[in-house]
């Protein structure tokens, strides 16, 4: 199923390792663009899902779009005057760069696990040598996890915080 939450795990803790270097909105950004492929591979009864934007080279276009995107919505925001929730105009370039590219590397490898059909290295290799090298469940309590570590770590610095502030 395409644009799935489980990619959301992994891409949590890299933001919490690093808050203030990774976005986690561009990461999640990423990882739903880079899904509409997928998606629309399945609305058209095509066979094969995971193309062009589920290799490296196609993923890079795709977290390139990500950050464009976010730069068009900022200047759009500004512009207009729009609210700024969680603070998001603010993030750093770099901070946006480095979750776009998160996001999509991050992508590729764990569908490179799950899916048959990618071929990560294309158009140099049809190779997937990450195809199966761990099971599903595996995987799926990987992102699961990754993601409750987060949360666990969002909680023991917020405990912090506010006994620090006493």
């Amino acid at each position: 199923m395409p644009i799935t939450p489980f990619h959301f795990g992994p891409g949590a803790v890299i933001h919490v390792l690093a808050p203030r270097h990774v976005s986690f909105l561009a990461f999640c950004a990423a990882n739903v663009l880079i899904d509409i492929e997928p998606l629309y591979y399945m609305l058209a009864h095509q066979e094969r899902l995971h193309r062009f934007f589920h290799t490296y080279v196609g993923a890079s276009l795709v977290a390139l779009a990500t950050f464009a995107l976010f730069l068009a919505c900022r200047w759009f925001a500004r512009l207009f005057w729009l609210p700024n929730p969680f603070q998001w105009q603010s993030l750093s370039l770099l901070a946006v760069a480095i979750g776009a590219a998160a996001g999509t590397c991050s992508h590729i490898v764990l569908d490179s696990v799950m899916h048959f059909d990618i071929t990560p290295f294309a158009p140099f290799s049809d190779a997937n040598p990450l195809f199966r090298v761990t099971s599903l469940p595996a995987l799926h309590w990987f992102c699961l996890g990754s993601g409750a570590m987060a949360l666990l770590i969002l909680g023991v610095r917020r405990v912090a915080v506010s006994q620090n502030a006493r």
